[in-house]
């Protein structure tokens, strides 16, 4: 234990936290924190003593080990050792003395030590200290002070002065915690928090991890940041192993550090609960009920042990749920098979469903068995059909197991359907598994390329990392017009995906479309139509809509091979970009239940999207964000590709929810689709991240968010504005920016081919634009008419939210020409809009101001927004190069555009200009 110095870095999402220990040490001179193990207690501590010492106060800190406990007066004597001498003058002979004999510096008197004057001297010492500087004691690891210690410390800190004050962290085990008898009757514990998703992908980000993983790593590590980064780690280190990159929907292997760190979690449950936690563990649907009939009548007991330890939460009707999912992983693999064994078996005499029943009786044996494999391969079916297809695949590589040799036909055809029921259900872990024993075997060519087929759909977004099993693919399908048809318009998804590359993607589902139509096959037919509508409306081809409906009237199954290439699904999409929302709301009302049937849970996401989407333009941000937070649900248990998820997380923040979580889902968004290679939805988070930019008045770094969104659809070749609508957002943030020349020629660069392809919506935001520019151009009398007629026409589109932001412009227009009423009119219209639609953030922007508040004197309402922010800028004592870098701008344009500053408000300097800004209200 020394002085702390130097500072310490704040631990991932602590920021409140750490607060609140501020305010319990400020308020009652005591804070106890409390948490299990890995949950940061650490690293608070150690930020609370960097700030302690940053303010020069004396840090005393003691951590002892587990080892310590056992060993009588060990913490004590660290303390008193790493007191400076100084504090240890003016004590009496006895006390030091009996210092000298704790730190044993003297030998032991014959007749006993002074106790009395031992607990004196530290009382002493501790007030010597704080007549110098104040103190804080920070005591790490409270639970394993050894008892005489914790007896010393109990009588010193009951008699110290104020300025003694004490942080106490301790992981509460199963003997009485000593937290609250160091701090003090009724001090309340500051349990540390399991960090949320959004903070284990910046723990992630920061230690080289890939972002997309941090779903799946949140939930395995229930919110554990130590827990968290071993689980990121040994995932990175597998992927490294077999030279490849981590897959997000990868099997966690709680391995190497992570087991030893979900063993010390799982070490805080009482020896008598792990029989029960390990049959928890191995069961699909735990209860308390089906764990007394497997033979455990103490299990609400045992169980409730183990949630006083944060190890499962069980909820009123019995089911239990692991607080991480590494736990019951680590549980299973620390068990032995006889133990396992024992487990399913009890287990199987014990669940009510079949499937499960035959599935833990195939786990509680490891030797093949042909009528047991038949057994399960029924059950895999009966998956298959209730649209269980995870399970299906699960059970399908148990039955291949569990099949004799002497029948390798029957292990190959349950390798097959496995591998296939993993690709519809996005198990890319499954399906890699399962193929690679396909592969492995003396499989036919079909076989070999239905099984790679399986991990092309299992890939998610990742389809650019499969160039070698496309290539297989192919290969092996020559001669077959249907399996080459499947492979061709994968590789036709593929170019649209991962290349950014619509013309190329249109000719390879042409191409797939004709060797449909040659082996025979509709359903693929339908769907290389399908693909080809899609490119085509993206491209600007007004011929998109007839394919479409050539593909429509294809016979096909409702869902031929995932949502996104049905017809159907495509025709809601065109609704939903011609603003048809009634339309497109009515379908995916329809498809729901189909999808959720289907048990792919990419298609569920889908829905779920277009759901998002549909309700955001319609004005019901409530309803909307509850479709995104189950998109985001269900992307984190199905291990799918989270880019798309936090876009839509993004938009559904952005608009009704806040703009600083907005701008963090977008970051990961980018990040994770940056990962995969997921052009389309780079371009998508790109733009919900430029969208709050703009809203939040961070002008130029929207102009260069969304530029990149520009520069992205340029490259995709993407024609048609209204699939990803950046275009009126960009000329906004342009005009925002000082740069209302540029807005006006993107706007007049655009409007015609929005008008030439009926794009009513587009023209109308571009109108918005428009009219900025032509407030921004000094035509003001202009721009409040066209703001005006565009609001009305929002209004007939039935986009509120839309019309509320073209309001919020009118305002703007009218503010500047300093026509307060016919502002404050605006503004009443956009701030009810916004409330009638839930959307939070948006009726903040459209509150009014408070008297005098944005209320500009007339020489400052001359300034156009990019002068105004620049202004701010240097009159709060920003330089040239530092407004320069905030804005995004050269020192040149700066030193240009504060000369007209100057001029417009007749100032001749940064005082002047600051006095001036007071004046009318802006600083």
């Amino acid at each position: 234990m020394v002085a702390a110095t130097g500072n310490a870095d704040t631990s991932v999402g602590h920021g409140e936290l750490l607060k609140a220990v501020d305010r319990s040490l400020t308020g009652y001179g005591r804070a106890l924190l409390t948490g299990p193990a890995g949950a940061g207690k650490t690293q608070v501590v150690r930020a609370v003593a960097a700030a302690a010492a940053g303010r020069g106060e004396t840090v005393l800190r003691l951590a002892p080990e587990a080892a310590d406990q056992w060993i009588p007066e060990a913490s004590a004597a660290a303390l008193l050792a790493s007191v400076p001498p100084a504090a240890l003058e003016r004590l009496s002979g006895p006390q030091r003395t009996a210092i000298a004999l704790l730190r044993r510096e003297a030998d032991a008197p014959r007749t006993g030590r002074d106790h009395v004057a031992l607990r004196l001297a530290v009382v002493e010492v501790l007030r010597a200290l704080a007549a110098r500087h104040p103190v804080l004691l920070v005591l790490d690891n409270a639970q394993w002070l050894d008892a005489e210690s914790t007896g010393l410390l109990r009588f010193a800190l009951s008699l110290t002065p104020p300025r003694v004050r004490v942080l106490v962290a301790e992981r509460l085990q199963g003997g009485a915690p000593v937290g609250e008898s160091l701090c003090g009757p009724g001090t309340s514990a500051i349990r540390v928090p399991p960090l949320g998703a959004d903070e284990v992908a910046e723990l992630l980000v920061r230690h080289c991890l890939p972002a997309r993983l941090a779903g799946r790593i949140h939930q395995a590590s229930g919110g554990n940041p130590r827990l968290a980064l071993a689980l990121g780690h040994s995932l990175a280190e597998a992927a490294e192993a077999r030279d490849a990159s981590a897959h997000h929907a990868d099997p966690l292997p709680v391995t190497g550090q992570a087991r030893d760190v979900a063993r010390r979690l799982l070490a805080e449950a009482p020896a008598r609960a792990r029989r029960t936690l390990l049959l928890a563990a191995l069961a699909a649907r735990p209860t308390t009920a089906l764990l007394r009939r497997a033979g455990r009548p103490d299990a609400e007991a045992e169980l409730a042990e183990a949630e006083r330890a944060a190890l499962v939460r069980v909820g009123e009707d019995g089911t239990v749920e692991f607080t991480a999912g590494a736990l019951p992983t680590a549980l299973a693999a620390d068990a032995g098979w006889p133990e396992r064994a024992a487990g399913h078996a009890a287990l199987a005499a014990a669940v009510d469903d079949p499937v499960q029943a035959v599935r833990h009786r195939a786990l509680a044996v490891d030797t093949p068995d042909q009528w047991l494999a038949a057994e399960i391969t029924e059950a895999a079916a009966a998956c298959r059909r209730r649209g269980q297809r995870a399970l299906a695949a699960e059970l399908g590589l148990l039955a291949a197991e569990r099949t004799p040799t002497h029948l390798p036909g029957e292990e190959l055809a349950r390798l097959v359907a496995a591998a296939e029921d993993a690709g519809w259900a996005g198990r890319a872990d499954l399906a890699r598994r399962a193929t690679r024993a396909v592969l492995a075997r003396d499989a036919s060519p079909a076989d070999r390329v239905r099984a790679r087929l399986a991990v092309i759909d299992a890939a998610g977004q990742a389809l650019g990392a499969l160039e070698e099993t496309f290539a297989h693919a192919m290969d092996e399908a020559a001669g077959d017009p249907s399996l080459r048809a499947a492979v061709q318009l994968r590789i036709a998804w593929k170019h649209n995906l991962s290349d950014g590359d619509p013309v190329r993607s249109r000719d390879a589902a042409a191409e797939a479309g004709a060797l449909a139509a040659l082996g025979g096959d509709p359903v693929a037919e339908a769907m290389a139509l399908t693909v080809r509508a899609r490119m085509g409306r993206i491209l600007g081809d007004p011929g998109a809509e007839a394919i479409l409906a050539e593909a429509l009237a294809l016979p096909a199954p409702e869902v031929p091979l995932g949502m996104r290439n049905a017809p159907r699904y495509l025709a809601v999409r065109h609704a939903l970009f011609d603003d048809r929302l009634t339309d497109a709301r009515a379908q995916l009302m329809v498809l729901l239940p189909v999808v959720r049937r289907t048990g792919s849970a990419e298609d569920v996401f889908e829905v779920l999207r277009s759901l998002t989407e549909v309700e955001l333009r319609s004005g019901h941000c409530e309803t909307a964000s509850a479709h995104a937070r189950r998109a985001l649900e269900l992307t984190i248990e199905a291990g799918l590709s989270p880019g798309p998820a936090w876009y839509v997380a993004a938009m559904a923040e952005a608009m009704g929810g806040g703009f600083a979580r907005a701008a963090g889902y977008a970051r990961r968004g980018i990040q994770a689709s940056r990962e995969e290679h997921d052009q389309v939805f780079l371009s998508r988070s790109l733009h919900a991240l430029g969208l709050v930019e703009l809203a939040t008045g961070e002008a130029a770094k929207a102009v260069a968010t969304l530029r990149r969104v520009s520069d992205l659809e340029a490259a995709q070749q993407v024609v048609d504005p209204s699939i990803l609508r950046w275009h009126g957002d960009l000329a906004e943030a342009l005009v925002a920016a000082d740069a209302p020349g540029e807005a006006a020629e993107l706007t007049a660069r655009l409007r015609p081919v929005a008008l030439g392809l009926g794009r009513t919506g587009v023209v109308a935001a571009l109108d918005r634009a428009r009219g900025l520019c032509l407030s921004a151009q000094g035509e003001a009398e202009a721009a409040v008419e066209l703001l005006e007629a565009t609001a009305g026409r929002f209004a007939v589109l039935g986009l509120p939210l839309e019309r509320g932001r073209t309001l919020l412009a009118l305002a703007r227009v009218e503010r500047r020409r300093r026509r307060r009423a016919p502002a404050r009119a605006a503004l009443a219209a956009a701030a009810e809009v916004f409330a009638l639609a839930g959307a939070a953030p948006w009726a903040e922007l459209a509150r009014e101001p408070a008297p005098g508040e944005g209320s500009p004197a007339p020489a400052v309402a001359a300034l156009s927004e990019g002068e105004t922010r620049l202004a701010l800028l240097v009159s709060q004592g920003a330089s040239n190069q530092e407004a320069a870098a905030k804005l995004f701008l050269s020192v040149k344009t700066v030193e240009a555009r504060l000369t007209r500053i100057y001029q417009k408000l007749d100032v001749r300097s940064r005082a002047q200009l600051a006095a001036a800004l007071a004046a009318g209200g802006q600083a």
